[in-house]
């Protein structure tokens, strides 16, 4: 099989493997095994791809060409192949934590929730492998849509008001913002090609350049910048395995993943530094970091403090591309690992609490790391990766973000990146502390007992919480892959 034929095929198999999940709906066992077989298939091909990638290559297929210039086509470029690996990758072990947590919980609809994930994980490698706009545009909206059954799971009510937030927010900003600025720039350019260095430089005044900028920022809204973040907390009533998707594997991360490839390659870092027209959204996600921090310390809800600390570290992402410079693009680009890992370790933590324990409210929480420490020291091991302390991923991605804010001169930033870091141990590490150290308010009914989640539930978080000690030994093979990004 070649590097192209790899490429499409890493699109593709997620679609092949719906509708044969769809067809064991009435077998459990086979369907998750039909799942799981999808997505060890998806990453192996994924990872056929790495070392073509580093060594330079790019593999790419064009699908269809819609008009002269203008076609469906995919390549694989360092930036697409991080993504890439990341969604292949959590799908397994979100697949697996899927099989203890829904059944655990008894959930219904688990055959609907199985086909539109692997959907979902389509359009998250279309993204990831996207040629050029177009092809990004459209599998952005598959994602979209993909994912509106999987965040309306339980049919109710209050799932239905949140879908429909879910779907206003991220239409309304691609089709009213980010579709304007794809056609302004077709207009500009005669191309939507990713191209390294860019293709707007001499292109667009400055203003233009600065609007364009704004149009994509805020028409990107699974980048969830303030305003555009209120879809993020709204879908924290799907069930956890989704919240996992959202934060981690797919969702956010196509959003903030977009932001940086479309800096990168339709604007081009020299042209933002040039002109200084991202100076704005550097501010814009440093305000969103810190009020979005500021509201996860009063939510006691455990799933929403953890979805407004996703509003606040995808603007880690969206600082660094925003600071226009290399050091600024790795620290940015490697978040997005890093974020996934540690992100995943607590929201799967969250879920195996409900299924245990019963419980969802932090205030309910205390001494539960006595009958639950596997979880709970998984939880910390998460908790400290998403903090930034080292030997955890989380303090590499952090270090060159400061690192490019004092490369850019920009010291406000590195105090940002400080007290946003004190912020995430302040509404993180009381979660911990309560768990061990605080007796419960009522004597558990089998004190001496552990009762952790099931398994399925257990061994993926497991797996997770030592990916983000992995990824902080990781972090110079991670540098090398994303580096040729920087300098085209």
């Amino acid at each position: 099989m070649t590097a192209s034929d790899a490429t499409l095929l890493a699109v593709v198999l997620p679609l092949l493997g719906a509708p044969l999940i769809g067809l064991l709906g009435n077998r459990p066992n086979l369907r998750e095994t039909a799942t799981l077989a999808t997505g060890g298939v998806l990453f192996f091909v994924v990872l056929s791809l790495v070392p073509v990638v580093l060594s330079g290559s790019r593999p790419g297929i064009q699908i269809l060409e819609v008009m002269p210039g203008l076609a469906l086509a995919f390549e694989v470029e360092p930036l697409g192949m991080l993504f890439g690996l990341i969604a292949s990758g959590l799908w397994i072990l979100t697949s697996l934590y899927s099989i203890g947590y829904m059944r655990g919980h008894h959930e219904s609809n688990q055959t609907s929730f199985y086909v539109f994930f692997a959907v979902a994980i389509s359009g998250a490698l279309g993204v990831a492998f996207a040629r050029n706009l177009f092809t990004l545009f459209i599998f952005y909206e598959v994602l979209t849509l993909s994912t509106y059954p999987l965040v309306t799971h339980h049919r109710t009510g209050e799932a239905l008001r949140s879908g429909r937030i879910y779907m206003g927010i991220l239409l309304g900003t691609s089709v009213g913002l980010m579709l304007l600025a794809v056609v302004w720039t077709w207009q500009l350019t005669g191309t939507l090609e990713f191209v390294p260095g860019g293709i707007l430089a001499g292109k667009a005044s400055p203003a233009v350049v600065g609007v364009l900028l704004a149009l994509y920022a805020f028409g990107t809204g699974k980048a969830a910048l303030m305003p555009f973040h209120r879809w993020l907390p709204a879908a924290m009533v799907a069930p956890t395995p989704v919240s996992a998707l959202l934060h981690a594997v797919a969702v956010v991360k196509a959003g903030v993943f977009t932001v940086m490839k479309i800096v990168v390659y339709i604007f081009g870092i020299d042209l933002l530094a040039d002109t200084g027209m991202s100076l704005w959204l550097a501010y814009v996600a440093a305000a969103t970091l810190l009020i979005a921090s500021l509201v996860a310390l009063t939510k006691d809800n455990l799933k929403a403090r953890l979805a407004y600390s996703t509003v606040s570290q995808l603007s880690y992402v969206v600082l660094g591309a925003a600071l226009a410079n290399s050091w600024g693009i790795i620290g940015g680009s490697m978040h997005i690992a890093m974020h996934a890992f540690g992100k995943i370790t607590l929201f799967f933590c969250a879920g195996a609490i409900m299924v245990a324990a019963h419980k969802t409210e932090i205030s309910d929480m205390a001494g539960i790391g006595k009958t639950m420490p596997i979880t709970m020291i998984a939880f910390f091991v998460g908790s400290l990766s998403v903090i930034g302390l080292p030997p955890l991923g989380g303090s590499w991605s952090k270090w060159y973000l400061a690192l490019g804010a004092a490369d850019a001169d920009r010291i406000i930033f590195v105090a940002v990146l400080l007290i946003s870091s004190l912020l995430n141990v302040a509404y993180l590490m009381p979660i911990v502390a309560r768990a061990f150290f605080v007796a419960p308010t009522k004597a558990p009914s089998n004190p001496s007992g552990i009762r952790e989640a099931p398994a399925f539930c257990v061994v993926p978080l497991c797996l997770t919480a030592l990916g983000c000690l992995a990824l902080f030994f990781c972090a110079d093979d991670i540098y090398r892959l994303l580096a040729p990004i920087t300098h085209p």
